[in-house]
């Protein structure tokens, strides 16, 4: 379960890690639909001019096509700091998303990086149609959208081609198993260039068994991993969101764990000894056992 702010005095000036926040069901870009229940595109009534992507009664994304680097989910707000960290503001990277719906990602880094070269694999292309025509993408803004699953269009991608992959992709509130196996992290590593980082958003609660599984993968496949959540999703209190990090390169997990202790929601950060501890025992998936995140409570899915 993401949390989301409200809106800040100066929506330019801050993602809103300084703001007061309020929660929010569990935030999540939708590799399919639910079935039965189209995605919307919808005003959101606290804040004119913005939109929210919702997939059956969860809102999956938030977009804000005048203030762009407004990021209204924590979740994305760490994954932001994380591409902040790796290349300063305004220098231009390559970057995949897996998992689209409103691109709040991929326009945050197209504010902040304008010459960026961004590949967004989105497979729900009547959603992608529909965001583009109430929240229509800037001009030049480098975001080539292609409608293929994330295992399908990293397939197609050059070897060495990404500074970044992202994923954030779920089909309805699950991420796919096929997203989470040995096999596809190894083609994910394939596309990164060297020294490359990968991002990772996932949803999991109580003894987070499923997580440890997909950290372990991220573990044997980068040299250097990371991963952070909320205290209260380490607790096993609350179904959260669970960032990983993995890259050839060491990662700069003490700077983004301070900035992460000073946002609203805090995250804590697990690295190297520490994470080789929590993951211990657990075996990555692969494509012969591989199995979607869990499904959220009811609550969380607004029933």
């Amino acid at each position: 379960m993401s949390r989301r702010r409200p809106r800040p005095r100066d929506p330019d000036r801050l993602r809103g890690r300084d703001a007061a926040a309020s929660a929010s069901p569990t935030a999540a870009s939708p590799e399919a639909a639910v079935p039965g229940a189209p995605a919307r595109v919808l005003p959101n009534p606290d804040r004119p001019g913005a939109w929210l992507v919702r997939i059956g009664t969860t809102d999956q994304s938030h977009v804000d096509p005048d203030h762009p680097t407004v990021l209204e989910f924590d979740y994305l707000q760490r994954i932001a700091e994380a591409v902040d960290a790796y290349a300063p503001a305004g220098e231009r990277i390559r970057i995949v998303h897996i998992g689209g719906a409103g691109m709040s990602l991929a326009r945050y880094v197209a504010a902040t990086r304008p010459t960026s070269a961004q590949i967004v694999l989105e497979p729900d292309a009547d959603l992608t149609q529909e965001v583009r025509d109430k929240a229509p993408l800037p001009r030049h803004s480098g975001i080539k959208v292609r409608p293929v699953d994330g295992r399908t269009g990293i397939a197609a991608i050059p070897t060495d081609h990404a500074d970044i992959v992202v994923l954030d992709a779920f089909a309805g509130a699950r991420v796919p198993a096929e997203l989470t196996t040995l096999e596809f992290l190894a083609d994910v590593r394939r596309v990164l260039a060297p020294g490359g980082l990968f991002l990772a958003n996932v949803t999991d609660s109580g003894a987070m068994d499923w997580a440890r599984r997909v950290a372990a993968g991220v573990r044997s496949t980068w040299a250097h991993a990371a991963i952070s959540a909320e205290p209260s999703t380490w607790r096993g209190r609350r179904f959260g969101n669970v960032i990983l990090y993995g890259s050839a390169r060491p990662l700069p997990t003490q700077a983004l764990a301070r900035e992460a202790a000073g946002a609203v929601f805090a995250y804590r950060f697990l690295d190297e000894e520490a994470l080789a501890a929590w993951c211990a025992g657990a075996r990555p998936f692969t494509d012969a056992d591989a199995e979607a995140s869990p499904t959220p409570p009811e609550m969380f899915l607004g029933h």
